[in-house]
């Protein structure tokens, strides 16, 4: 089942603009609980520095709460938020609300009363491409979410709308059963048939970090290791026809 994608057709017994699938593909379990406090830059890094939110906000006040979890996507009209209510109920603990709202922050999608339901049924948290409300809430933390900008305007509740589809999120594309990361630089997302390779490439970046973590400390100290850093910066240069 891993890799299969959900495409967008709603059944027609749903109005034209709704629709409600499954998920076709989740991420393991094991392996999310095993990307559970990885950074999103080290994710970044493993999967070529070209994916990830863009123009992501965390509104949930505490830097060091990390967002990790199973994508349930949400598409909505901009400013309407019936889809996202429908979706919640459907949270499964662990899941993250990503919701499609267009970029549009003229009125919020969710607010400090959508944020405790959420906390009741155990999601791990939300990204929304479009806006919140009731602000000073969400900064209270427990619960991570991720938007676009904030307005006191609240939302319509008309649809149309889907769930479970592929959305496109702030610069990400997202499809129903991704392992969702966030944290203090951004959002990432993951297939699932992607996540093993994964794992093990961002194991061997940490500890290359790690590794030059203690060389820059001990460098403080040693003439000789700056040197050797500027020599590899030169390098670079070098290999760029710069005369150095």
């Amino acid at each position: 089942m891993h890799g299969r994608r959900l495409t967008a057709v709603a059944s027609p017994l749903w109005p034209p603009g709704f629709g409600l699938h499954e998920r076709a593909a989740l991420a393991d379990p094991e392996l999310v609980a095993a990307f559970r406090g990885v950074p999103t830059a080290l994710v970044s890094d493993c999967l070529g520095r070209c994916v990830g939110s863009r123009g992501l906000v965390p509104y949930h006040g505490d830097p060091a709460l990390t967002l990790c979890g199973v994508a349930l996507t949400v598409r909505v009209r901009p400013g309407d938020n019936l889809m996202l209510h429908k979706a919640l109920t459907l949270a499964r603990p662990g899941d993250v609300l990503v919701v499609d709202g267009s970029g549009d922050v003229s009125h919020a999608l969710a607010g400090g009363l959508m944020r405790l339901a959420a906390i009741a049924r155990g999601v791990a948290g939300l990204v929304v491409d479009g806006a919140i409300r009731d602000v000073a809430e969400w900064a209270e933390g427990e619960l991570p979410v991720f938007a676009r900008g904030h307005a006191h305007r609240g939302p319509t509740k008309d649809g149309p709308g889907e769930i479970n589809v592929p959305v496109a999120c702030a610069g990400l594309a997202v499809a129903p059963g991704d392992l969702v990361l966030g944290d203090a630089d951004g959002v990432v997302a993951v297939s699932p048939n992607r996540l093993p390779e994964l794992l093990g490439a961002v194991g061997a970046k940490a500890e290359q970090e790690e590794e030059l973590r203690r060389h820059h400390l001990a460098s403080r100290d040693d003439p000789a290791l700056r040197a050797r850093d500027d020599e590899r910066v030169d390098a670079l240069l070098r290999a760029r026809g710069c005369p150095v």
